[in-house]
């Protein structure tokens, strides 16, 4: 997707800023600070704090440089071992941030800044293969090729606490305590009192050309969902990406501190990423869902077909940490089975919507995914069960929980990187490097809590054992 083409995607929303009135805000003073970033393996944005000066004057066409190491370091930037991108012995090399201006917006969050969003290349101008945000554009070429535009809302669940994330670590993230003391799903009195930072959270968005639908109460205390506007596949998430980092620094900056942790607590709900995944035809722009009359087509029932056929083997992309599989328990609102159904949210698939509106609700992703990772693997799943006439069956009515026979959630990060590792369909979407590179880094996280002694295992066998 060229820069003009996704620029198109928000020149019209506020805080979309164009080449030429980025300069003219840098000129007067307005903007001195521009965030040029990158997805990393995590989906965190990471990347420099450019001047606005040498931004306009440089790093615009230019790009700026970053070590490889980024994509191949965990969640505690350890640099890990095995990978080919970037090593000790290639001597952790550079690569080169280039801004997709078509992303350029202002970060309406911070003082006189704004945010651009780079894909990565290495020193040859070579597109690096494992980065996020390229996995997940070669999966859109691949939809563009056959006709169609995917669409994309992905709904994001996060606990709101009192007290820093730093005071949190120095009580070793024991007795934290939740804004909320009661579950407080489609609450008003309670969202009443955690409205001035989700009240910040929106409008701080809305001013950055990231458009938000509403927020309401979830079903955790201290939980909230914040919607953001669907859009196609890459703006989307862009959009995701920016918005978990604003609202983890909005609330910072109130003192208090906000998760997207799949389950943060054992006994309360996980937080979810529901994935709502459409296909619209390039020319023309209507949805290639639904017919003229408004009943569902092929292309419909080979998208779900193929996220039914292919969700166990990709639920590492959707699940990429050892935490994410705690959240899979039943009868608490995250699937335990891969299954459809009509407005079921018992299911792991669940078909919502009408007409043009006429959408796929993968249910499987909680709100630690990647989203550029996720999304690739939507749509991957998607274009293979249209091009193969995969056929989804028949719904599932009832409770999926309780039925018998329905393909399960993977129980375990190693049991979904082993699932991943092997796929056919994985290689063939992504190459094998891609699944190579993800699978050991997979592997690197699962062997760090095998080794781990935890205090839940002290507290369990130190005395009575």
């Amino acid at each position: 997707m060229s820069s003009e083409s996704h620029h198109s995607e928000i020149a019209d929303l506020p805080g979309a800023l164009s080449r030429e009135e980025l300069r003219g805000l840098v000129a007067r003073g307005e903007i001195d600070t521009i965030l040029t970033v990158m997805p990393d393996t995590q989906g965190r944005i990471v990347g420099k704090r450019v001047t606005g000066r040498f931004f306009v004057d440089e790093v615009m066409d230019h790009g700026v440089h970053a070590c490889a190491y980024l994509l191949t370091v965990d969640m505690e930037m350890e640099p890990l071992p095995g990978f080919d991108l970037s090593s000790w012995e290639s001597g952790y090399q550079d690569f080169r941030l280039v801004p997709d201006l078509g992303t350029l917006r202002r970060a309406a969050w911070l003082e006189a800044t704004a945010i651009v969003m780079c894909d990565v290349v290495d020193d040859q101008d070579r597109s690096i293969t494992v980065a996020p945000r390229e996995i997940l554009k070669k999966q859109v070429e691949r939809a563009h090729a056959l006709g169609f535009e995917p669409q994309i809302g992905s709904e994001l669940e996060l606990y709101i606490f009192n007290g820093s994330y730093e005071a949190a670590a120095a009580k070793h993230w024991q007795d934290l305590e939740t804004f909320g003391t009661y579950i407080e799903d489609y609450h008003i009195l309670q969202t009443t009192k955690e409205e001035p930072l989700v009240r910040e959270i929106r409008n701080a968005l809305d001013a950055s050309a990231i458009p938000v639908e509403f927020s309401k109460g979830e079903w955790g205390p201290g939980q909230e969902e914040i919607n953001l506007r669907y859009a196609p596949a890459i703006e989307m998430a862009d959009r995701h990406a920016i918005y978990k980092n604003a609202a983890k620094e909005i609330a910072h900056r109130r003192g208090m501190m906000v998760t997207y942790m799949a389950k943060w607590n054992s006994k309360l709900a996980g937080n979810s990423c529901h994935i709502h995944s459409s296909l619209t035809h390039r020319e023309g722009g209507k949805s290639a869902f639904v017919d003229d009359a408004g009943k569902p087509t092929a292309a419909f029932r080979g998208w779900l077909g193929g996220q039914l056929a292919h969700t166990r083997e990709l639920a590492l992309l959707y699940a990429p940490t050892v935490n994410s599989y705690k959240r899979y328990q039943a009868a608490s609102f995250a699937p335990t089975r891969i299954a459809w159904g009509t407005d079921n949210r018992t299911c792991g698939l669940r078909v919502v919507g009408a007409g043009p509106g006429l959408r796929v609700e993968n249910r499987v992703p909680g709100a630690d995914c990647n989203p550029y990772l996720a999304f690739a693997a939507a749509i991957a799943a998607g274009l293979d069960g249209i091009e193969n006439e995969l056929d989804p069956g028949e719904e599932t009515k009832g409770d999926a929980y309780v039925i018998h026979g329905l393909p399960e959630v993977p129980k375990t990060l190693a049991e979904a990187t082993d699932r991943f590792a092997a796929s056919k369909l994985a290689r063939a979407a992504f190459g094998d490097l891609v699944v190579d590179h993800y699978a050991l880094m997979a592997r690197h996280e699962t062997a760090f809590f095998d080794r781990t002694v935890s205090a839940l295992e002290r507290a369990r066998y130190f005395e009575r054992i």
